[in-house]
């Protein structure tokens, strides 16, 4: 088998087009992403037969949106593996909260960037009732309902600055009669997806790369590829070419088109610092020919 250069790093290869990849995804990104499905589904689906089979085979944690933890002493089960992607999945799911009967107030992520436990900390280390449900902290006869925390002992002055700021955070917090759910934060319009998923997994990189002018519509495909590799400075007649300013007639790209005519294109390219030399549009065609039999 011949064995030929790759000029092209595979991490950029599996980038995203956006950021001067060609959007290969990654088998075990992709595998990750799929299996965190089953994890979204389990807390977001409700009555489903599959969740309950899962439920009793395995048990569930206290509030029931997720199952116990896999402990089979031989093979290695599905769910097992399923379980593995637990912790990834939840730091980007938070709770919508209805009634609050199902959503922790301290431990679970409804209220801010992350759980109230890891905001203040000095609080939730004095809290009284530090496993208490939401519905159990809200007190309804309290006008039109008000939050009731409970701490170890009296606050001292500059703890009372701390718990100002917990209350403004909680302001517009109210219960309803909805049932709690949960949201998914990373795109989706608040429900998991799978490419969303792999988006967040890939963690692509904030370069701002010239996509617009690399995959140009109605240029020939050998074209843009080699414009592609050009960008990243491993286009085959120019690597090690280093050579700044100006602009450069490099090749001469043949199209046939309709019958027995071609156009031919040229382009140029330009050096872009970082992203070594770039393709620039088509300078348009210099004429046709007819083709010879």
């Amino acid at each position: 088998m011949e064995r030929k250069i790759h000029l092209i790093n595979w991490e950029v290869v599996c980038t995203q087009k956006v950021k001067g990849g060609l959007g290969i995804r990654k088998i075990d990104l992709l595998n990750k992403a799929l299996l965190s499905k089953w994890i979204w589904r389990f807390a977001f689906e409700e009555g489903t037969l599959w969740k309950k089979v899962i439920g009793v085979k395995y048990g569930q944690e206290g509030l029931g949106w997720r199952t116990n933890e896999a402990r089979g002493a031989f093979g290695v089960g599905v769910w097992k593996e399923i379980l593995k992607e637990a912790n990834w999945c939840w730091d980007n799911i938070r709770f919508k909260v209805g009634k609050g009967t199902r959503v922790n107030f301290w431990t679970d992520h409804w209220c801010g960037d992350e759980a109230l436990s890891r905001i203040f900390p000095q609080l939730f280390a004095l809290a009284v009732h530090k496993n208490a449900t939401i519905s159990e902290v809200w007190d309804s006869s309290l006008g039109q309902g008000g939050w009731n925390l409970r701490f170890a002992r009296d606050s001292n002055d500059w703890e009372l600055v701390v718990i100002e700021a917990l209350f403004n955070m909680l302001r517009e917090f109210k219960l309803s009669q909805e049932e709690d759910s949960v949201v998914w934060r990373g795109g989706g319009q608040g429900k998991f997806g799978v490419s969303c998923a792999y988006n967040l997994l890939a963690a692509p990189n904030s370069l701002e790369f010239p996509v617009r002018c690399i995959w140009v519509d109605k240029v020939p495909t050998k074209a843009a590829f080699f414009a592609w590799e050009a960008t990243w400075g491993r286009s085959l007649p120019w690597i090690g070419s280093k050579e700044e300013g100006g602009s450069f007639l490099i090749a001469v790209f043949c199209v046939v088109v309709k019958r027995k005519m071609y156009i031919t294109f040229f382009y140029t390219v330009q050096w872009l610092g970082f992203f070594g030399i770039l393709s620039l549009p088509c300078l348009g065609f210099i004429g046709c020919s007819q083709r010879r039999s």
